[in-house]
């Protein structure tokens, strides 16, 4: 999809936010930090990515979505309103978004990577889960967790057990990765760059973009062709940003 951006406009981009972790108290501290930063950005931004897993849990159940999060979700209405295009892609932690956040909110889904065109520049854009070789585990867990059935089964569990019962095996996976999303694998051992070019073969990308890593990263893959990872909003509080001639990777202070 080609989309000219107007002088003066920029695309944002933000990942891996895990709301809800370690505690309530952090967990807010940084989320009026996202929602800062999203006012400020909003005075010159053409379009907003939220690169997946923002919550480290989501379930929306028929009647019930989580508590918390008014803040943020306050910001993502009146930017929407506004007639500022939000994307939000589903993550490994947030893949159970259903419809709650398009109808309340005006956010567009984005359940698997896309790519867009702007000012002749071709942007591959996901969250990054799943991707690449190898993790088959994972891409098992995957394919169940996104079966109709099975998020069917889940809705009938009590939601104070159910959050409880996915934020436990979310931090018991979380232990069992420690040191490994502060440590670049190298070329040859990191999937998405793995991924990025074996893609490359099929057409030219100027830049891939993903979550996903938690590790700001910006790699050369190819000539003329980058990896960017947006890195996290927990350690780094990074972002990337295109404004119609550089992409650059930032740090919020």
């Amino acid at each position: 999809m080609k989309q000219p951006l107007e002088k003066g406009k920029k695309i944002y981009f933000v990942s891996d936010c895990h709301f809800g972790i370690p505690d309530h108290g952090r967990s807010l501290e940084r989320e009026k930090l996202l929602v800062k930063w999203l006012d400020e950005i909003s005075v010159d931004a053409r379009e907003i990515f939220l690169m997946g897993d923002i919550f480290d849990f989501w379930f929306e159940y028929r009647s019930v979505v989580p508590k918390g999060y008014v803040r943020l979700f306050g910001k993502l209405a009146e930017l929407s309103d506004k007639g500022l295009p939000v994307h939000y892609f589903t993550g490994n932690h947030d893949m159970w978004v259903f419809d709650y956040f398009e109808q309340e909110m005006g956010l567009i889904m984005q359940r698997k990577p896309i790519v867009r065109e702007y000012n002749n520049k071709v942007f591959f854009i996901g969250h990054g889960d799943g991707l690449g070789p190898g993790d088959k585990g994972y891409k098992i867990l995957k394919s169940v967790f996104s079966c109709r059935l099975c998020q069917k089964l889940f809705s009938f569990i009590h939601p104070g057990f159910g959050t409880g019962l996915a934020l436990y095996f979310s931090k018991k996976s979380r232990l069992a990765k420690k040191g490994t999303d502060e440590v670049f694998l190298g070329e040859e051992n990191e999937r998405l760059i793995a991924f990025c070019k074996e893609k490359l073969k099929e057409k030219h990308f100027d830049y891939f973009i993903f979550g996903h890593r938690h590790l700001p990263l910006d790699i050369e893959v190819a000539p003329g062709s980058r990896y960017i990872n947006a890195g996290d909003w927990i350690s780094y509080f990074s972002y990337v940003v295109f404004d119609g001639e550089k992409l650059e990777l930032k740090r919020y202070s």
